[in-house]
């Protein structure tokens, strides 16, 4: 049987952007983005979050020093209850590394959860505060888009009828 996810773009969706953030010093999580997590996974939804981070092609931090945030996220969400199933992340960007089938708005990271979760793409749902996450949500058949202002509290509230 095929699962529900969420999918949760990271900067400025979990995270206040502040632009290429990957010290654990400057990460601070969006406020009501653990009750939106907790909702969605109390109703059965897995939770993936696909995040670009051309920082790492920008040669600005490096695969261990993202690595070494996402692990600190990672047990932040856990501490509230929240299991992330997995993390995606792209670390390329077009004018460093080249074109990439998974760098938002291309849906490969989307469709690789799909695979590796067997995750209904039509029934889950995308969070994301830009335009590409949009783009890259529709190009992988997920109808249910969410575009949010980038930093914002999130309201959980509004998310009710989406389940």
């Amino acid at each position: 049987m095929s699962k529900r996810a969420l999918f949760l773009d990271r900067d400025g969706v979990i995270n206040i952007d502040k632009g290429y953030v990957y010290r654990i010093a400057d990460f601070a999580f969006v406020p009501g983005i653990m009750d939106v997590c907790r909702h969605f996974q109390a109703h059965g939804f897995l939770i993936v979050i696909v995040t670009n981070q051309s920082g790492i092609a920008r040669k600005l931090y490096t695969e261990t020093d993202y690595h070494t945030l996402t692990a600190w996220m990672l047990e932040q969400f856990l501490i509230e209850g929240i299991h992330i199933s997995k993390v995606y992340h792209c670390p390329d960007h077009p004018d460093f590394t080249g074109p990439s089938s998974w760098r938002k708005p291309n849906p490969g990271m989307l469709l690789e959860a799909a695979e590796t979760f067997n995750i209904d793409l039509s029934q889950s749902v995308m969070i994301g505060d830009k335009p590409s996450d949009m783009e890259a949500a529709e190009r992988a058949g997920i109808k249910q888009r969410i575009l949010v202002n980038t930093n914002e509290a999130i309201e959980f509230s509004i998310f009710a009828s989406l389940i």
